[in-house]
């Protein structure tokens, strides 16, 4: 081995020649040491191909489920088990593979439905439909296409509830009826095996079609005008009812009052009548005279007119007291201009005590009408 010498070309270069690695030789040098490893000729194929398949294997049964999704573990075509989120090993395929379903994301669906009222009018529903899935092994195995059956149950639902109900009730009130959809819905899809789960229902909108809705809108302002009448009636019917009652209890008091008066009344006037039998038993005479005074005092008593015997007016003419109290009716004498068409009639007794008999009275002068009859 020759060393060099100082002076020389190679510029300080001693090592041995077979040390120096003339450029380009690095990738070389990384092949032939792989093909150390593995040998030449049939033998390192085998190597080869021994370590893709173990690669293989290992990230064939490795399996990483993130935290929306779940594993659905499939062993030979038929369900095994389903992988919580978190990493996992299963057999290499063919023996099992996995499906991945997102079991956390929230989907919607909306749709306008024609439906008919119990009462017979036809009113667009707007439905809006939240869900996710419940059971990956169902949503995957329970039924088919199992989406396109939530859609259907859900038109179903609506349309069963809703033909239950009169209009007033679906364009008023549809917080009842979203909750009876919404349960019936959840029942059907339990029902189908879908593996679905609702979050959320809600119906918007509900409307007549586009073709009645000038009617339908004329219907309602009737309606109204009748929520409006009966409304003006009932506030009428609560304000006449208490005043009616209060009549009726008036007319009652009053009532019962004039029964119990005319009652004593006639009680009195029958006692009086008893006590007046009893004096006419003993004295007729007396008693007939007194009540004859009794009421010719009644009578006259009521007139402000008496014209007696000697053709005279009498007047009572009120007279009130000093002291301002309370006028009485007093006597005035106020002579007749006019001639007396009446003599005075008077009545004696006889010595023997009787009356004399009434002549009665004289010829009235007959009228120049009368006379030219």
């Amino acid at each position: 081995m020759a060393w060099n010498t100082p002076g020389s070309d190679n510029s300080g270069d001693n090592r041995p020649s077979r040390q120096r690695k003339p450029p380009g030789r690095g990738l070389d040098s990384l092949l032939d040491t792989a093909r150390g490893l593995f040998g030449n000729g049939g033998g390192g194929i085998l190597r080869w191909v021994g370590l893709l398949v173990a690669l293989w294997l290992v990230f064939n049964c490795f399996v990483l489920v993130t935290e929306q999704e779940r594993g659905v573990v499939l062993r030979f075509g038929t369900f095994s088990r389903v992988l919580q989120p978190g990493p996992h090993f299963k057999l290499p395929w063919p023996i099992e593979s996995v499906k991945k379903v997102n079991a956390t994301q929230s989907k919607a669906y909306s749709e306008n439905v024609p439906v008919l009222t119990r009462d017979g009018n036809m009113v667009n529903v707007e439905i809006n439909v939240q869900y996710r899935i419940e059971s990956p092994r169902l949503f995957l195995f329970g039924s088919r296409e199992p989406e396109e059956v939530l859609k259907q149950a859900a038109q179903s639902a609506v349309r069963e509830q809703i033909g239950r109900s009169d209009l007033d009730t679906v364009l008023g009130s549809r917080s009842v009826l979203t909750t009876q959809v919404r349960q019936r819905l959840q029942a059907s899809l339990k029902d189908y095996e879908t593996g679905l789960t609702v979050t959320e229902l809600n119906l918007p909108n509900a409307r007549p079609p586009d073709d009645v809705k000038d009617a339908f809108d004329e219907a309602q302002r009737a309606n109204a005008d009748k929520s409006t009448a009966i409304n003006e009636a009932q506030a009428y019917a609560k304000k006449i009812v208490p005043e009616a009652r209060g009549d009726a209890q008036r007319i009652r008091t009053t009532a019962e009052g004039y029964k119990t008066s005319t009652v004593a009344r006639a009680q009195g006037d029958a006692a009086r009548f008893t006590l007046l039998a009893e004096q006419y038993k003993g004295a007729p005479e007396a008693t007939r005279k007194r009540l004859w005074l009794d009421a010719v005092q009644e009578v006259l008593s009521q007139n402000r007119k008496i014209v007696g015997g000697d053709s005279k007016q009498i007047l009572y003419v009120p007279m009130g007291e000093r002291s301002g109290g309370p006028m009485t009716p007093g006597p005035v004498s106020v002579p007749l201009n006019q001639p007396e068409l009446l003599p005075s009639v008077t009545a004696t007794e006889s010595s023997s005590g009787s009356t004399v008999p009434y002549v009665g009275r004289p010829t009235r002068p007959k009228t120049r009408d009368e006379v030219s009859r």
